[in-house]
């Protein structure tokens, strides 16, 4: 399925159970990469089979990167400041065909902070179920995550798989 293949109009919801989010960052001249899981989705497609809206959270307290010190250490207020703010929200003021796809922009907020994010939203079907993947890169510093780039890296490539339901 592609951007030109229709889905029927309305609302639709990720399944919590088969959706995932995975981030790649730099991390002392390395690639770090972890999961989070995601506890919320809404998608809705519009009356002529475009992608009309896009509402996404993820639960960053469950954040894990394999390295279980690394994850604990995210969770410090001049990082991820997870103990005031363990959600991480999206919602899309935007969504514009592109080849393949959406571009969607909308307002990341996280931290306690909201930032402006742009990225692009694909739907496919795998095994007979419709699966939404969206693709954003964060500059960590919007929200204002301040380290040293030779620890964290300014960006965090983002990746959300969701597979969607009609409700």
């Amino acid at each position: 399925m592609t951007a030109s293949t229709t889905l029927a109009a309305g609302f639709w919801r990720a399944d919590l159970t088969r959706s995932t989010a995975s981030f790649d960052v730099g991390n002392l001249g390395r690639t770090t990469h972890g999961t989070v899981p995601v506890t919320g989705g809404t998608v809705e497609i519009g009356t002529d089979g475009s992608l009309a809206a896009v509402h996404g959270t993820l639960d960053l307290s469950g954040i894990d990167t394999g390295i279980p010190k690394r994850d604990l250490d995210l969770r410090k207020p001049s990082l991820l400041d997870l103990d005031r703010h363990p959600s991480m929200t999206f919602r899309a003021t935007s969504c514009s065909p592109v080849d393949g796809g959406w571009q969607v922009s909308g307002t990341l907020s996280a931290r306690g902070t909201a930032t402006e994010l742009s990225g692009v939203a694909q739907l496919s079907t795998v095994e007979g179920e419709v699966v939404l993947t969206a693709t954003a890169r964060l500059d960590r510093r919007t929200l204002g995550i301040r380290a040293p780039r030779f620890l964290i890296g300014r960006y965090v490539d983002i990746t959300v798989s969701a597979v969607i339901e009609r409700r």
